[in-house]
């Protein structure tokens, strides 16, 4: 019977073939190339756990003692693959490869003796600041089943690259597979590439974890090859796959940028109101503002001075906490680099949720409209609704007896109904005008004429309403990351009503205690009520440094940052009394 097999490739050695009961046998003589190669590789696609290779010990034809070294094999998707060090196994004569030959099965089984540094290619990665402009190519001209390309330089997380394998095949008539492995020695995280050849394959290249300062390995890209093709490795830096890294790594830090960004749009709304009496649309503060300049290096700066003892005794001596820059560095963060890309990523989310918020408030005044017309503006008035203290009260108790973050999210949603009530005073008092501009005009001049009539405050011009609905998007886009920071804590008190109805211990009710009075003043405050306030100044210059202290101190620890977010809100909402 003729066995159904492919015979072994020994590329120009030699091998003996015996055939006993329809069971193949290739013998390969180990003395004479001890001397001159390395290694030994073989590979078949005999995919079972079955022994396939043997060590014989002495020369006969046939092994009469022998030794099993199928148990070091690799199993791979479409073969399995054995690699031994010859000087490990100074004692055998021969190598054995068996073959069964099984009615109907083909198995294909190559090998081959080689010298390690022909198979070892060192192929040094390239630089993160090539943005992908430049690469690094390999070429493996000999036809070799087997190569190890050490990645040099290749061990920090915030590291990505793009590999392309093109291959080139010659005389090949029917489809052959090459697999292409990845494999990072100090965390075990291998994978596996399949391709077709003749291709173009490519890979990415990442880290799940950062090479340790004390590990010497070097990261292989293993290429099981076809001895008919001839392959060329290029290698570049992928950026987007780097910011998707620092994202991936560090986006926990995310929300801490996102707040030091409103933070220093806010500044500059107050400060504008301070200066020019008038507040600058958000989006505009925004992109005058949130500058990476203004927070880094004064980060930057504390951390040099850190290192100095005097400094840091006088740091301890103020019972400061960890500066949080220096837990990222210790989790191999570059930062300047990878703070400039969050605090990026930061000012575009701090837009996208302005705009968000703002057509939130648009949309829901439309439904209030379509509800209930409201019939005039607000007054301006600087002495506070008297239903404040019952209101702040009932809010106080609701978090003391309840969740703190409760409480939070009820104030977030009554300050953002006065800001949709304002939304819908304007858009009403508009389409008054545009209706009846004769009727508007007499309607400002009779206003105008009481407008020192103690029986009857004036109202809001529509100007003066727009100018403080600017102030309250950017209020209510910043209340809105503390409401999200204090989800856990509320999501936690919810899943657990069941057991008891008062959270305890409370990380947000402390924090609930000042934003609820805070917001219930700010939500009936307008801005041509404290243009004139002694505070504002003061308050327009404290927002800076607290986007200082979110990037210093609530980077790694997210419970930090609303406290750097009520101080802003309280002395704003104190602008009304001073």
């Amino acid at each position: 019977m003729t066995p159904l097999w492919v015979p072994v490739k020994v590329s120009k050695w030699t091998y003996v073939a015996y055939n006993e009961s329809d069971k193949i046998y290739f013998t390969f003589p180990l003395a004479n190339h001890r001397k001159i190669y390395t290694h030994a590789y073989c590979q078949s696609t005999m995919l079972d756990t079955n022994s396939w290779i043997f060590g014989c010990i002495n020369s006969t034809s046939m092994c009469q003692q022998g030794v099993d070294l199928s148990w070091k094999a690799e199993l791979l998707p479409t073969i399995k693959s054995l690699t031994l060090r010859l000087q490990d196994y100074p004692s055998l004569s021969h190598l054995v490869v068996y073959v069964p030959s099984i009615h109907g099965s083909k198995f294909v089984v190559d090998c081959e003796f080689f010298k390690r540094e022909t198979r070892s290619i060192q192929l040094p990665v390239t630089h993160l600041f090539s943005f992908g402009l430049s690469s690094r190519k390999v070429k493996l001209n000999t036809s070799g089943l087997f190569y190890n390309i050490e990645l040099l330089n290749f061990g920090q997380i915030y590291q990505a690259f793009q590999v392309n394998i093109d291959s080139k095949c010659s005389g090949v008539k029917e489809e052959i597979t090459s697999i292409y492995k990845l494999h990072i020695p100090w965390s075990y995280e291998d994978s596996l590439t399949i391709a077709q050849v003749p291709s173009s394959t490519e890979i990415s290249l990442k880290l799940h974890v950062a090479q340790p300062d004390n590990d010497s390995h070097v990261a292989l890209l293993k290429m099981y090859t076809s001895s008919d093709c001839q392959y060329e490795v290029t290698i570049k830096t992928s950026f987007p796959q780097i910011l998707g890294q620092v994202v991936r790594f560090h986006g926990g830090a995310l929300p801490a940028y996102v707040v030091s960004s409103i933070l220093l749009a806010y500044g500059g709304q107050l400060y504008s109101l301070f200066s020019a009496g008038h507040c600058l649309e958000y989006a505009t503060m925004l992109d005058k503002e949130a500058k990476p300049y203004k927070v880094d290096p004064f980060v930057i700066m504390i951390k040099f001075l850190l290192g100095y003892k005097w400094f840091k005794e006088i740091w301890d001596v103020l019972l400061l906490p960890e500066l949080d820059v220096i837990v990222l560095t210790s989790q191999s963060m570059c930062f300047p680099l990878v703070s400039l890309i969050l605090f990026l990523f930061g000012t575009c989310t701090a837009y996208w949720g302005g705009l968000l918020s703002s057509t939130a408030v648009r949309l829901l005044s439309s439904l209030w409209l379509a509800l209930k017309r409201p019939s005039e503006l607000p007054k301006d008035i600087k002495m506070l609704s008297p239903d404040l203290p019952l209101l702040t009260v009932v809010l106080i108790i609701i978090s003391w007896a309840t969740c703190g973050a409760f409480a939070i999210l009820l104030t977030y949603l009554y300050y953002v109904f006065k800001i949709v009530h304002l939304q819908a005073s304007v858009t009403n008092f508009k389409n008054s005008q545009t209706v009846n501009p004769k009727h508007s005009r007499r309607s400002d001049k009779r206003c105008s004429q009481h407008k020192d009539a103690a029986a009857h405050p004036p109202r809001l011009s529509a100007s003066e309403a727009e100018d403080s609905l600017r102030m309250h998007t950017t209020v209510a886009t910043l209340l809105a990351w503390v409401v999200l920071l204090c989800v856990p804590s509320l999501i936690y008190w919810f899943k657990n009503l069941r057991y008891y109805f008062k959270l305890n211990p409370d990380p947000c009710k402390p924090l609930a205690f000042i934003l609820i009075p805070t917001m219930a003043i700010l939500g009936n405050t307008y801005n041509v009520s404290i243009k004139s306030s002694k505070l504002l100044k003061t308050t327009s210059q404290f927002p800076l440094p607290l986007a200082i202290g979110v990037i210093a101190f609530g980077s790694t620890h997210l419970y930090r940052v609303p406290c750097f977010v009520f101080i802003p809100l309280a002395l704003h909402a104190l602008c009304n009394f001073m």
